[in-house]
This record gives C-alpha cells, structure tokens and sequence, in this order.
C-alpha cells in the first residue's frame, strides 16, 4: 500500500481546487472509477455545508498558503469528491489510489502555482498532468513516490497515484471503464440511494489487514467479557461486501451500513448480535448519556437473505454533540 502514501500530497493541493459548478455530462467523476477498484467512495460536499462537522474543516501548512493565493474557500467551493482504491495484489500487481474532484477549475493558474511547488509536467496520448514530489519521504528515498495531479479540464481535477491517473486520463478518453454502469463494484449501486449525501462500496474480501483487526477486536472483546461483541466479530468474519451511506437531512443525517455475508445462518447470527450491540449501548448510555437512549431506540437492523441492514437518523442536536467532541479531542491532541 506504499503507493497509497502519495494521496496526502497529492490531495493537499487537488482538495482546495474546485470552484461551485456541476460536472459536465462528459466529465463525471464517477465514470472514470476503475473496474478492477476494491473500494468506491462518494461524497456530495454540497449536500454536507450545512452539516456542524464541518464547521471545524482546516487547512494548514503549504496547502493554506495555496489556497490563499487562489482566493478559494474549500468548504464553500468543493462540489463533490469521488475516491477510488485498490491494494497491493496477492500477485505482486501495485496498489494505486484516486481522487477524482467536480467543479470549475482555471487549469492555468493551478498548474503554474503546481510547478512553483515542484511539481513536473509529464505528457500522455490521452492528455497532460503533473508530477507532485512525495515530500513524506525519507532521506533513503523510502516513500510512497510522487503523486500525479491532472487539470483534465475545467470542470474535473484527477489526483492519486501516478499510473491511476495516466488510466483515468486514458479511460475519459476512451469514454469512461463502465463502473457506472454497472462494471466491478458498480453492481452494488442499487444498494445505494440516490440522495445520499456520501456513501461507500467496500469489497471487505480484499481489505488487507481485515483478519488481523478482527481477531484484535476479539480479544479485547473476550477480555471485557462482552459476548455480544464477540458474536458480532465472529460473524464479521463471513461479510463479503459492505455499502455504507449517510443522508443530510437539514442538520440530521440519516445512516444505513449494510453487509452481504456467506450464508443465511449467519446472516442470523449478525442479526442478532447488532441487536445485543444496540441494547448494550442503550444500557450504557442511560448513565452516561441519557439522551441517547432514544436515538439508539430508533436504530433498525434488519435482515433479508444473506444481507443485513442497520439504519437510523442521528437528530441534529446528536450531530452537534459528536462534532464538538470530535473538534475538542483534536484540539488536546
């Protein structure tokens, strides 16, 4: 995953690019999302602005004294965000990452002030971009390697790694890799709705890491002596596929995660342990946090098949709560 490492650099600067505009037709992002891609994510910024989390949204460093040369506001200005990625093959094939942004771009003034800051001008049959140098890297050379940024034209910025930008530049030109229609993880689309604010597709079977992490959660869930997580984490162990989605619904959002697992019997088992989970939390929250309790009664799990659903609406007052929490804890840290 050493090539996912370029991302930081490289969205520093593509993050605060966008200028308030809709996509045209011949440049969504979501179109050019590879097929062969383990995870999608979507998030429509403009749908979040009202949203408290992100009133504490900050840029820092280099990045800031980018944006305050371009005179943009990255909460206000940025449309929609579309990340893709893959991790290193079990055959050897690199991992790659991409970050797709809709919006109005002055591609000019942006690559100019991209070469100020180092950055390369690399060409391709399908359209020209940018190489970033990974400033993460140490003096070895040890790093993710440079990242590639793209001005693919007024109204779309590519960014990631460099050889999933040289495809995304390949794959508009050739008029899009079929995800939206339903090629790779695209065939989960239906799962999501179609006014969700931000959502995610994750094939969970390709998640590196994923059995270490549950067999960490089990332990500390065994050594707290909590059997409903321990249910829960066994039959994480069969899901295949999970699709989250939150919607913005005013300063509420509605939440739904679902996970597609091996069999009906342990669809059952998952169902009943996020029943446990969810009365556990209840009993937990009475003492600490009373007001919860009939938030957390208003959360549905449900079961069809071989997939299992949990969906409720956190109030906006329970989204303020969290974000003020969220925003004191980095301020200690």
């Amino acid at each position: 995953m050493k090539r996912l490492a370029v991302l930081p650099s490289a969205l520093a600067f593509a993050g605060i690019l966008a200028l308030p505009a809709a996509a045209t037709s011949g440049d969504d992002a979501l179109a050019l999302v590879p097929t062969d891609a383990a995870s999608v994510g979507v998030i429509h910024v403009a749908d979040l602005r009202t949203s408290p989390d992100t009133d504490h949204v900050c840029v820092a460093g280099d990045a800031q004294h980018f944006l305050d040369e371009a005179r943009l506001n990255p909460k206000e200005d940025v449309d929609t965000v579309v990340a893709a990625g893959s991790p290193k093959g079990s055959g050897g094939s690199d991992g790659w990452g991409l970050v797709l942004f809709e919006g109005r771009f002055d591609p000019a003034r942006l690559s100019a002030a991209l070469v100020e800051r180092g950055a390369t001008k690399k060409s391709t049959p399908a359209g020209d971009y940018y190489l970033v140098p990974d400033r993460h890297a140490d003096d070895s050379g040890h790093g993710g390697g440079p990242a590639g940024i793209a001005f693919a034209s007024t109204h779309l910025v590519i960014a990631g790694s460099e050889s999933a930008v040289v495809n995304a530049l390949a794959q508009r030109s050739a008029g899009g890799t079929g995800f939206a229609s339903g090629a790779g993880l695209g065939r989960h689309l239906s799962r999501i709705d179609s006014g969700a604010s931000a959502w995610a597709l994750v094939d969970v079977s390709r998640i590196p890491g994923k059995d270490s992490a549950r067999r960490h959660t089990q332990v500390h869930a065994h050594a707290s002596g909590d059997d409903t997580v321990t249910a829960l984490v066994s039959s994480m162990k069969s899901v295949q596929f999970l699709a989250l989605q939150a919607t913005a619904k005013g300063d509420a959002l509605k939440l739904n995660a679902t996970g597609l697992v091996s069999d009906d019997e342990t669809a059952g088992l998952m169902e009943d342990a996020l029943r446990g989970v969810l009365a556990a939390w209840r009993l937990a929250a009475q003492e600490k946090s009373p007001e919860t309790v009939s938030v957390l009664r208003k959360f549905a799990v449900t079961r069809d098949g071989t997939t299992v659903s949990i969906s409720g609406t956190l109030p906006g007052a329970t989204v303020r709560a969290l974000a003020e929490k969220k925003h004191a804890r980095a301020q200690i840290d």
